[in-house]
């Protein structure tokens, strides 16, 4: 008797067919202007003054047509498009699901405040998961006794606040202190309930108070321990040799605190390098089938997400294949104006349901719930041999009978117990050390399998699930009404610019190696599937079209020289109907979705800001690390905003505090594009030649447009958030130097 389906899928079939529609309508006007291009480079009838320069004319056909390449293979993912949802009352008994080993990762408690990352720590103890089937690990890349405090204080106030939770489950819609004290509504619930809520309050604000009184009198972590420091690894609450510790009758789920040595002269791999860390400690200890991915700012905000998750990775259709299930990462502190789209609308909403419906979407590196066996290899462990394998994992016998030995694989996730806790310590540090992974295939592919996440490239979340969906590996996005994960978005322009950065040199990494997917993924993967992926590693690629963009056609206007078609002539009708398209396109998206014409201008304002900034600056740094000029490196964005960032963003204000070398790209070009506009549009209205440039004033009124916040932070405003004197300066002389050259 066939069982019944886990999930059911939603296909938009109204919305699948109008984009298919807009594509091919656009994909002829993009022909259109291709073949308008093409051909004025061999029209000789013009007179040799009206014709512009041929370096200029390439340059806009070469801005032009990334442009448009990026833009089609985006579309393509929008071709088919699905939407799933979970049915976890059809789950078998709580006795028969597998375990959960969830991972969460810290590197540095000065800059991701000791509080947060505990509420992230304690909302997963609380996930509505039988307790002896799960299992929480802390990597703590700096070796903080800080972190390593917060925990015992974390592992202390869960034995209140679990039972809390579980007993007031349908009032208690979060297993986030935090998330549940900062949204409670005064008078909501009974007296009993209130009654005990006011006490779990008080022992949360304590909780707090002795935390954030250590971080000011206890030891801090200095640059030197977070970068040099041995293995440390304690199971918190582990007195008894059960997978859950029972304290006070309360059963609580096994948490362990891991720091992995670290040591300057060792490459340690970044994220990548503790997620395979605790790959190999989580072996010994728990060896769950399943690993749920989170980052230290990212709370549980639904405590059934496992349970969703289980879903489609127990459903006998797609289990087999299924590699990891994916939720979207949602932020709680999305302000009123959402100056730095933190809402992620068209990934989360468009792209990914349309990856879904091919192959599965890409690894975001957080909210996943992924399948250990698809990191560590298959069944084809047995064919291998033993000796062979300790050069793909290393020495340690009990970490590869971990995964070798079905029949002792413990896909109930219980604790091992066969060992001392002394040997089983002593295994564990090894297993963290940084001499484990020397002459093996760690981070690497080897035999047609991944060992662990893989290290080419900084973004090892979307590089692994990309080598995964190479191999046959299938993958699921789960996008519930209810958000189930909640973090804290950038309310400042400056960590959201190097988060940028390092995402758009990270993707730029793998497109220029060996594993790009138009070379290596092509032969894998179906066509659109590596159009989605071809789409992910190019994209920053349009930061060389905007930057010419910005400043060629601005030349133009300045010296009165047209290199767009008259407006009366039947090619002035392809470039705009092709601009009025895509922005329509985008407005409608937006409308569709709950937004608005306001909203639509800040998405498509930010998405022009990182472009200038980020995604240049990640071409570079990918360019520089290609030739050796430059090493692979991580920046860690500060998780924590001051009241005046925070005051600001929820003002829709930019807060402009940000390092030059952002700063001075924007400010050049809104500059250049002021002088450019009134200086050409005095020449028009002189000239009366309306017709031949009224395609460069339209293209400078929109940059000027999209450049608001900038002439607001030069001119109008006096916070602190205001764009410095010297910065206006500095870009005035480059502006004037440029058109000077330009000349």
């Amino acid at each position: 008797m066939d069982t019944l389906p886990l999930f059911s899928n939603h296909v938009p079939i109204t919305l699948v067919i109008i984009n298919r529609l807009y594509t091919l309508v656009c994909s002829i006007g993009v022909l259109s202007l291709i073949y308008f291009r093409v051909t004025s480079f061999f029209i000789t009838d013009q007179l040799a003054n009206d014709k512009p320069p041929l370096i200029a004319s390439v340059l806009i056909f070469a801005s032009e047509l990334i442009i448009l390449i990026i833009w089609l293979i985006n579309q393509l993912t929008r071709w088919r498009m699905v939407y799933r949802t979970p049915i976890p009352e059809r789950l078998p008994n709580d006795e028969k699901l597998p375990g959960i080993d969830v991972f969460i990762f810290t590197a540095d408690p000065n800059m991701e405040p000791t509080v947060e990352v505990m509420n992230t720590v304690i909302s997963a103890m609380a996930m509505d998961y039988p307790p002896e089937k799960l299992h929480v690990y802390v990597s703590d890349d700096a070796g903080s006794s800080i972190t390593l405090h917060g925990m015992r204080e974390a592992w202390s106030f869960a034995r209140s606040w679990l039972p809390f939770c579980k007993k007031y489950r349908k009032i208690v819609k979060t297993g986030c202190p935090e998330l549940f004290f900062s949204a409670w509504e005064s008078g909501f619930g009974d007296d009993e309930f209130i009654e005990e809520m006011k006490i779990i309050k008080g022992k949360y604000e304590e909780f707090k108070e002795r935390i954030n009184a250590y971080n000011i009198y206890g030891e801090r972590a200095s640059t030197t321990t977070r970068q040099d420091h041995p293995a440390a690894i304690e199971v918190l609450g582990d007195k008894l040799t059960s997978n859950s510790a029972i304290v006070d009758q309360v059963k609580m789920p096994l948490l362990v605190y891991v720091a992995r040595e670290k040591r300057p002269s060792q490459p340690h791999h970044f994220k990548a390098g503790a997620i395979n860390a605790l790959l190999r400690v989580s072996a010994l200890k728990s060896n769950s089938p399943y690993i749920l991915l989170l980052d230290c700012d990212m709370h549980c905000n639904d405590p059934g997400s496992a349970r969703k998750a289980m879903c489609f990775h127990l459903d006998p259709k797609i289990s087999p294949t299924l590699a990891f299930v994916q939720y979207p990462q949602q932020f709680r502190n999305i302000g009123r104006y959402d100056i730095y789209n933190g809402s992620l609308r068209p990934e989360l909403k468009i792209f990914l349901p349309g990856m879904d419906a091919l192959q599965g979407p890409m690894m975001g590196g957080t909210c996943c719930y992924i399948k250990r066996k698809a990191l560590l290899g298959n069944s084809k462990h047995q064919e291998i041999d033993l000796s062979e394998l300790k050069n793909y994992f290393g020495a340690s016998y009990k970490f590869i009978n971990s995964f070798r030995d079905h029949d002792r694989n413990h896909v109930d996730g219980s604790t091992r117990d066969e060992d001392s806790s002394n040997a089983l310590q002593e295994e564990m540090q090894l297993l963290a050390s940084t001499a484990y992974e020397k002459n093996t295939k760690w981070g690497e592919e080897a035999s047609s399998m991944l060992v662990g996440f893989l290290y080419t490239s900084v973004v090892e979340d979307c590089f692994t699930g990309y080598m995964l969906h190479c191999k046959g590996w299938t993958s699921v996005y789960c996008y519930p009404s209810t958000p189930q994960f909640l973090g804290n978005s950038p309310t400042c322009l400056n960590i959201l610019l190097i988060q940028w950065t390092r995402w758009s040199c990270g993707v730029l990494d793998f497109a220029f190696s060996r594993f790009c997917p138009l070379v290596y993924g092509a032969p894998r993967m179906t066509i659109l599937m590596t159009c989605a992926y071809a789409y992910i590693a190019h994209f920053p690629l349009v930061t060389v079209s905007l930057w010419c963009l910005a400043t060629v056609p601005q030349l133009y206007l300045f010296n009165g020289i047209s290199l767009y078609p008259k407006v009366s002539s039947y090619s002035f009708i392809i470039f705009a109907s092709l601009s009025l398209l895509w922005l329509l396109g985008d407005l409608i998206e937006v409308l569709l979705s709950g937004g608005s014409i306001q909203k639509w201008i800040r998405e498509e304002r930010i998405f022009i800001f990182k472009a200038i900034a980020s995604f240049f600056y990640g071409f570079l740094e990918a360019v520089m690390k290609k030739i050796g000029m430059r090493k692979a490196n991580f920046v860690l964005t500060d998780k924590g905003s001051d009241s005046e960032q925070i005051k600001l963003y929820q003002r829709g204000l930019f807060d402009f505090r940000t390092s030059n070398v952002f700063l001075v790209p924007f400010v050049t070009f809104t500059i250049l594009n002021i002088i450019s506009f009134l200086v050409g549009l005095t020449r028009v209205i002189v000239a009366g030649n309306w017709e031949d440039m009224f395609g460069h004033l339209c293209i400078s009124v929109f940059i000027l447009v999209m450049s608001y916040p900038i002439i607001e932070g030069i001119l109008v405003r006096k916070d602190k958030g205001r764009i410095p004197v010297s910065i206006v300066l500095v870009s005035s002389w480059y502006s004037v130097i440029f058109l000077v050259l330009g000349r």
